[in-house]
């Protein structure tokens, strides 16, 4: 049974390793390009790891300088991208206390943690930031956001590992079909490129420590994967209650019609495709729809064995094996904590638009992955619902469901 009310997506927005704004994203993934690229800074010298998937600009050069000296690195890409959604949606006009804000991340202001412990180790307190506290509040990017459009209806952090983004989004689902407000402005944001967070990922052999080819190191489900890439950036969307929005005349790519939260309660980081498959199962039954009903998954598919194996046998018992299945992280490396959004407008303009981006570097499928998982060309159809996975360390499980 279906909670009440619909919940249509009205404005996205996003910062990637493919491009500043949602629409270069989009492109970039139908495209098939690439966003990793090999790290030549100083700092990633001696390192493991010396490829990763940064953001194509510099946030703080697309603000006021004034305003990006107060804010962390994520802060600054989660204000803009939210900015660009907020006009995407047509900036609605709603009363304060019915807005609200979700905006979830993996790590929080980790770049500001550090980078402020080090001038203090070598300076002294003087020299830190007076605004170190809210640039390392992992509810800073919520709160920025909410503080920029003026909303009251509160500012939520999800902090669920790599499936904060896609809770938040359910989060701000509930939101309004619990009635408390009207918009919801939700997302994820992660800004952790920095030798310590990559040398702890390097210790637990979760990175790929391959450098030759930059571009060919992300590669989910082929069999000559060697772990994930890291990267960094943000996926907003605007949420609206259905009726609110057809009042406006607001323009929709779709309805998140399901979610679905669970926890596998197994292991810190191993994946478990059973806790998985309740989660799909899960959000299905709250869209209404059944597993044939599904067209298009995007899957969660960071190119580690374990997980993608795991993810495969998850969608193959709920939906079958011949759904087509994406796995975008080929290209954009995995944004953490922002990767559940952006995986969420893919699985979304995947069905506005009538395509499905190929999965990168797909050259030999590992043979026990039975899904489809669509290579080579963009594939076409018409597909009336999608389904979009994030999984995350601590055995999170979020599956959301969006129909045209």
């Amino acid at each position: 049974m279906t909670r009440n009310g619909r919940v249509l997506v009205t404005g996205v927005g996003a910062m990637t390793p493919l491009g500043a704004d949602a629409p270069s994203t989009w492109a970039g993934l139908l495209d098939g390009k690439s966003g990793v690229r090999l790290l030549e800074d100083d700092w990633a010298a001696d390192l493991p790891v010396h490829v990763a998937a940064p953001l194509t600009v510099d946030p703080a050069a697309q603000m006021p300088r004034a305003e990006a000296r107060k804010l962390d690195r994520g802060e600054q890409i989660a204000l803009l991208s939210a900015r660009e959604a907020w006009q995407d949606a047509g900036a609605p006009q709603v009363e304060p206390e019915r807005l609200a804000v979700v905006i979830g991340t993996g790590t929080g202001g980790i770049l500001s943690t550090l980078g402020q412990d080090d001038i203090l180790e070598r300076t002294g307190l003087r020299r830190m930031s007076p605004f170190a506290i809210p640039m390392l509040m992992p509810n800073g990017p919520a709160a920025w956001v909410s503080m920029d459009l003026g909303a009251k209806g509160g500012a939520r952090t999800p902090v669920s590992a790599c499936a904060s983004g896609a809770e938040a989004l359910a989060l701000g689902q509930d939101l309004i079909r619990s009635g408390r407000v009207d918009v919801v402005v939700a997302g994820g944001v992660e800004a952790c490129l920095h030798p310590f967070t990559l040398a702890a990922f390097a210790q637990m052999k979760a990175l790929s420590t391959q450098s030759t080819d930059p571009e060919s190191v992300s590669r989910p489900f082929d069999v000559r994967r060697s772990g994930f890439v890291m990267g960094e950036g943000a996926g907003i969307m605007v949420l609206e209650r259905a009726g609110f929005a057809e009042a406006r005349g607001a323009r929709a790519y779709g309805t998140l019609a399901g979610s679905a939260v669970s926890s596998s309660a197994d292991h810190i980081t191993a994946s478990d495709a059973d806790g998985q498959v309740f989660a799909m199962e899960l959000a299905l039954r709250d869209a209404g729809l059944d597993p044939s009903d599904i067209g298009v998954v995007h899957a969660h598919a960071t190119s580690t064995e374990s997980g993608d194996v795991a993810e495969a046998e998850a969608v193959g018992r709920v939906l079958g094996n011949g759904v087509a299945v994406t796995a975008t992280k080929s290209m954009t490396g995995h944004m953490l904590g922002a990767s559940g959004t952006v995986g969420a407008l893919t699985a979304l303009l995947a069905l506005r638009d009538g395509t499905v981006p190929a999965t990168r570097n797909l050259d030999e499928l590992d043979p026990r992955v039975e899904v489809d998982v669509v290579r080579g060309e963009p594939r076409t159809g018409q597909w009336s619902a999608a389904l979009s996975n994030s999984f995350g360390f601590g055995g999170h499980n979020v599956s959301l469901v969006f129909t045209r």
